[in-house]
């Protein structure tokens, strides 16, 4: 299984670190902390109301989620910036053991790993959409495939399944998603080989087909990539994400959920 958005992918790399989603998060979560403080201090010399705790780290969120909003970032940075100083309290209310926090933290790093910088979540495909590349799939010959940012290898290993005399390979750049799908591969006994890296540093020209799963952030990079190095006759698949500049060859829709795979014949 794949998790959207997926981690292990590479976009474009920021001109500044100012560009980064994560530091531009972060500066707004400082900006909206200073902005409440005024606001609370100025309430409290005019009204002598004392805002609490609660209320104050909400109202950090609500305006952090604002300016997150207001500079463009992700839909799921909105969401982290208006629950984290909430949730924050929350857990030190509950006084938590702080080897929680630890291992939470190292599950995390591990299984989002660089998404900070490539802006690739971790999104699951299904098993749809894998039915749906097996069907794009040429059949009277034998192909190299490679998922970029593969995940947890369910669709790999499907398709190795299928088709045994062809070769598939998965890309991630996290090390968690990487080592279950290596370890699923050889509990399987499959034929699918899993390799830990950047899918920037591969040549495309060595498959047939290249699958991505990965984030409108990244759609761009990927074009220019698979433009400059993609044999001709070979296909490029995409799903959920359209390549703003290229209309797709192909637009299917796996299932009744609306999320159409795309597919670019280069």
């Amino acid at each position: 299984m794949k998790k959207v958005g997926r981690s292990g992918a590479k976009s474009a790399p920021p001109r500044t670190v100012f560009q980064i989603p994560a530091v531009q998060a972060l500066l707004f979560q400082i900006s909206s902390l200073f902005i409440v403080l005024l606001l609370a201090y100025s309430l409290a010399a005019v009204t002598d109301w004392s805002m609490n705790v609660l209320v104050a780290a909400s109202l950090q969120g609500v305006i952090a989620a604002g300016l997150s909003w207001w500079r463009g970032l992700a839909p799921w940075w909105l969401l982290i910036q208006l629950l984290f100083l909430p949730v924050l309290l929350l857990t030190l209310t509950l006084q938590w053991s702080p080897f929680i926090f630890l291992a939470a933290f190292l599950v995390l790093l591990f299984l989002y790993w660089s998404t900070f910088r490539t802006q690739v979540p971790y999104y699951p495909s299904r098993l749809s959409t894998w039915q749906a590349v097996a069907g794009l799939l040429p059949s009277e010959q034998k192909i190299s495939f490679i998922d970029i940012g593969s995940g947890l290898g369910g669709l790999v290993l499907s398709l190795a399944r299928q088709r045994p005399d062809s070769r598939f390979i998965g890309i991630e750049i996290a090390p968690l998603p990487w080592l279950v799908s290596s370890v699923r591969a050889r509990l399987y006994g499959s034929t699918a080989r899993f390799e830990r890296g950047d899918y920037g540093r591969l040549d495309f020209a060595d498959y047939d087909v290249v699958f991505a799963y990965l984030s409108p952030a990244a759609m761009p990079a990927l074009w220019r990539k698979a433009k400059a190095e993609m044999r001709s006759g070979s296909l490029l698949l995409s799903y959920e994400f359209i390549i703003p500049e290229a209309a797709p060859d192909i637009v299917l829709s796996p299932d009744s959920s609306g999320v159409q795979l795309y597919g670019w014949r280069i």
